[in-house]
């Protein structure tokens, strides 16, 4: 009996809970050093480092050049993110939308459905399904419901079977074959654009490439440009006719059709 009371102290000492000794250890501790982390880029930081590595190289000309440039690439990889985060909600909306059509035709109700669904869904979905389902549940608006430009044509559908008597699932269906041109145009319409997208960066760094040719000749091309009034000139109007090139290349290459 002495030996089993002591191995069940034992057991019981080494389970005690020992918060107090586990304080006064952390408290005896250095502080944890916290990791160096840059700043997350941002259209401000590109243009203050620009402008700072543009004023060291070619002065006030050279700064407006960069701070531009770095401008203008940060916008369009805004929005080449905006476009591909599109495209991803619309195919999440697309097979959401399929789920509930199955579940309507394996004769779920139309409330029940779209619960089902939105328990699985992404979550621009799932709220979408929550707010249709509770709007139809205690007989209110649909139509209102939804905020979301990409799920109104849903909403519009489900109001428009629920007035006409229709039959939801055949309405549903329509909008996911509609959604699914629409996305395979904007698909193969982007696809297609990136030709002349390439085309217009290409000459957009033309003329970077004819100072840079221009120093090496022996033209002393970067000496003007940074050391002359004339130079500082031309730096300014250049960068600016650059970016309205860019920009309306953008504008005519932008042809995604994207609810």
């Amino acid at each position: 009996m002495d030996a089993v009371s002591a191995l069940i102290l034992a057991g019981a000492l080494f389970m005690w809970p020992a918060a107090t000794a586990s304080k006064r250890l952390t408290a005896l501790k250095s502080p944890p050093r916290r990791a160096f982390r840059l700043p997350r880029p941002s259209m401000a930081l590109l243009v203050v480092v620009g402008a700072l590595v543009g004023w060291v190289l070619l002065g006030p000309g050279g700064a407006i050049l960069c701070a531009a440039a770095g401008g203008v690439g940060w916008r369009y990889w805004q929005a080449r993110q905006r476009l591909r985060h599109r495209m991803t909600v619309v195919e999440e909306l697309t097979e959401t939308l399929r789920s509930l059509v199955g579940e309507l035709r394996a004769g779920a109700h139309p409330v029940a459905a779209a619960e089902s669904v939105a328990a699985d869904a992404p979550p621009s979905g799932a709220e979408a399904m929550r707010a249709i389902a509770a709007a139809a549940r205690m007989g209110g608006d649909v139509e209102q419901a939804v905020h979301e430009p990409l799920f109104t044509d849903i909403a519009h559908a489900w109001a428009l079977a629920h007035r006409h008597g229709l039959p939801l699932a055949d309405v549903l269906a329509a909008v996911v074959r509609d959604l699914d041109q629409r996305l395979r145009f904007a698909k193969q319409t982007h696809a297609q654009m990136a030709g002349p997208r390439t085309s217009a960066v290409v000459l957009a760094c033309l003329p970077l490439a004819g100072i840079g040719l221009g120093q090496l000749l022996g033209t002393h091309s970067l000496r003007m440009l940074s050391e002359t009034m004339a130079g500082q000139a031309l730096l300014v109007v250049g960068i600016g006719l650059i970016i309205a090139g860019v920009f309306w290349s953008g504008r005519l290459t932008r042809q995604v059709v994207l609810p």
